[in-house]
């Protein structure tokens, strides 16, 4: 097999972190919260939708393209584990009850959603 096939089927077999990450104003108590079966490119692409004012979330761009990146800080908030069945290729329900209990979690605290 050549080198290039190779590495197509080890991305394929590659595991990637999933799980939920926020992206929060530093200058209020706004917040944004994704859940994603891969939360490295989801943040990359979030914030490259930011850079170029097309994110679906009108709010959140508003102000972004106001205040900058500088004010406003991603984390990730929790991964989720992948199961030890194999065969088990969608966690999307299981991401949609975690970003539950962080929205309910962080509005307890006073934060507001974007």
């Amino acid at each position: 097999m050549d080198k290039r096939k190779e590495l197509k089927e080890l991305y394929k077999t590659m595991k990637l972190d999933m799980g939920i990450f926020i992206i929060k104003s530093n200058l209020n108590d706004m917040c944004y919260i994704e859940a994603t079966q891969d939360l490295k490119g989801t943040i990359n692409s979030t914030k490259f939708r930011l850079d170029l004012g097309k994110h679906i979330n009108k709010e959140l761009q508003k102000q972004w393209k106001e205040h900058g990146e500088s004010s406003f800080t991603i984390e990730i908030l929790e991964k989720l584990k992948y199961d030890k069945d194999e065969a088990k290729t969608d966690y999307s329900e299981e991401l949609a009850i975690l970003k539950m209990l962080w929205e309910e979690k962080l509005s307890k605290e006073g934060k507001e959603m974007f």
